[in-house]
């Protein structure tokens, strides 16, 4: 849940106070005094109009801390968010995030209305891939199970058998009743679960399709990791699935975004070296200040399109080329594919 209320209203002071400990992007960056100065209008125009509205804000960790601690009701990984989105009786939801994130929870939410936080809203991993290509490709492939990441469109996600998060990729995956899969779309997360399968001793024929990737994770250098490891005593590397099979190989936990925060919070003070969007970082930085980050981090220039300011306008205007209105029969066909994700989860 994100820090923000809805019955107040913040001043300049108390809005520093929230976002002095963070480091933007991990650097030296900080949030000043005369930057909060700025933006708490439109902190408090937003808290003002998500009344009026009878609306909820849903912001991914990656995108700015300014919207996740001042305005956002609900925070965290696309999964979660989704099903967080159930949760409320709000009527109108603003996903501050990428499209894809806010198709499925209008996947999951039917009745509500949702729109996405920006006019950017690509994804370099979802955009991979079309409907189009996917049905090609069953035509390939028919005796295999398609199995498609959370990180893809409505349209492609209507057309597999099991949607899945990179949290339970692996356990999902393993208890399929067919040895022939084919994952998509990334490319790396498809080379980690192969590897996965064999260090569990799991027999499985995957295919996966090789033009998809996340362009911040595929940057990670593993040599970065073996020279951090001799300048930091006892250094903790987390990294998210989506990075290369080297730079998993060398890390001490891989998970999603949640779960990486999580591992944070648990493990407290330490070296972390964290292997994602630099957006999470910031939360690490604010939820975690014993925790000490070190190396560098990747922005995504999707995530980071999000602003005050023009979460402001959305929500003022609700403008109808950003929200998410999926035909009925696309959504049943794609809420199947989560709906398998659900029962398979449950083993």
């Amino acid at each position: 849940m994100g820090m923000t209320t809805s019955h107040f209203k913040m001043d300049a002071k108390e809005l520093f106070q929230i976002l002095e400990p963070i480091k933007i992007g991990g650097s030296v960056c900080r949030y000043s005094p005369k930057k909060c100065q700025e933006l708490v209008p439109f902190v408090n125009e937003i808290l003002d109009l998500k009344r009026e509205k009878k609306a909820v804000i849903l912001a991914h960790s990656y995108v700015s801390p300014d919207i996740i601690y001042s305005v956002a009701d609900y925070t965290g990984d696309s999964y979660k968010l989704s099903l967080d989105a159930k949760k409320t009786d709000a009527e109108t939801i603003i996903f501050v995030a990428v499209r894809f994130m806010a198709e499925t929870a209008k996947i999951l939410n039917p009745s509500k209305r949702v729109f996405v936080g920006s006019d950017f809203n690509g994804c370099s991993l979802a955009d991979s891939i079309s409907a189009s290509k996917l049905k090609d490709l069953k035509k390939q492939y028919p005796n295999h199970t398609f199995v498609c990441y959370i990180n893809t469109t409505a349209e492609v996600k209507a057309l597999c058998d099991v949607c899945v998060t990179s949290s339970n990729v692996y356990q999902i995956v393993q208890d399929i009743d067919n040895d022939k899969i084919f994952f998509l779309p990334d490319k790396l997360m498809g080379m980690n679960l192969i590897e996965e399968m064999k260090r569990r001793g799991v027999k499985k024929d995957i295919v996966y399709y090789d033009e998809g990737m996340c362009y911040v994770h595929e940057e990670y250098d593993p040599d970065m990791i073996d020279y951090l490891r001799m300048e930091y005593e006892g250094l903790k590397v987390l990294s998210h699935p989506e990075c290369t099979k080297e730079v998993i190989a060398r890390s001490d936990f891989v998970g999603s975004t949640e779960k990486l925060l999580n591992y944070a919070k648990e493990n407290g003070k330490g070296n972390y070296l964290m292997l994602t969007e630099c957006g999470l970082l910031d939360r690490v930085s604010r939820e975690v200040p014993e925790a000490v980050l070190v190396g560098s981090c990747r922005f995504c220039k999707y995530m980071k399109s999000n602003g005050l300011l023009k979460l402001r306008d959305v929500l003022r205007d609700l403008p109808s080329h950003l929200e998410i209105k999926l035909d009925e029969t696309l959504r049943e066909k794609a809420i199947t594919s989560i709906e398998n994700m659900f029962e398979l989860a449950k083993k």
